[in-house]
């Protein structure tokens, strides 16, 4: 085997930041300075965020197939000496009350410097507004008291109906009220919002609803991708 043709060959791939020490692919992910050295960054919420996680301490399943698995495939990878810990603590089928009940062994005791919330999807008929917006407030309080420090990064729910969004459509409208509430919430508690209800708006000028997400609800592996890119560049430019 040509040896010099091999070295070539990686020094090209290098100089073009193909290779690990090149430096050009790390370069177009944006700097986190929210993920400090030692963080620990928690993800919380509903199916969306468990992506079929697993339950183990297995690490090729622990974060499920999401947003979630994304950003810490590319922060773990672009900062090793940083030693990041990424944490995934969605439930399927859960609302903010649902979270509440669990709140103290799945967040408070891991002790989170990033803590990421995506709820409210599954809330519609089985949690009132205005308890969601209490409950969800008090979960905050609470985790600010036991943290002082963490930061809090608060995901709009979001809704995406195959025909196009309708007036009269009763979970379109319902979601839209979760999203106004945490609005609210992070501004009060002087967290990032992420809204993603617009990126997938926006996205079905590219392709169809169903390609992004494909019940309405659970985003596929593209919509997973378009949530992980907002999240990444609203957490960065509000956490500077």
């Amino acid at each position: 085997m040509n040896t010099r043709l091999i070295s070539s060959f990686q020094m090209a791939l290098v100089g073009a930041g193909l290779l690990a020490g090149g430096g050009a692919w790390a370069a177009e992910i944006p700097e986190m300075p929210a993920f400090g050295a030692n963080a620990r960054i928690l993800f919380q919420g509903d199916s969306i965020t468990d992506g079929n996680r697993g339950r183990s301490a297995d690490p090729n399943h622990i974060l499920g197939h999401g947003y979630c698995f994304i950003i810490a495939a590319q922060y773990g990878a672009r900062f090793p000496e940083r030693a990041l810990t990424f944490m995934n603590r969605g439930v399927s089928g859960n609302t903010v009350s649902n979270l509440q009940a669990r709140w103290q062994k799945d967040t408070l005791e891991l002790k989170p410097d990033v803590l990421s919330i995506l709820i409210g999807i599954n809330d519609g008929s089985r949690v009132p507004l205005a308890q969601y917006e209490q409950v969800y407030d008090r979960l905050l309080t609470e985790t600010k008291a036991a943290q002082p420090e963490v930061r809090f990064v608060l995901c709009e729910p979001f809704y995406l109906p195959r025909g196009g969004h309708r007036e009269g459509d009763a979970r379109d409208q319902d979601v839209k009220q979760r999203q106004a509430i945490v609005a609210r919430l992070a501004e009060k508690h002087h967290a990032a919002l992420v809204r993603f209800q617009h990126v997938f708006d926006e996205a079905c000028l590219r392709a169809p609803a169903e390609y992004w997400i494909w019940d309405s609800v659970h985003p596929t592996y593209s919509g997973h991708q378009l949530m992980a890119d907002e999240w990444v560049k609203t957490v960065s430019a509000f956490y500077k």
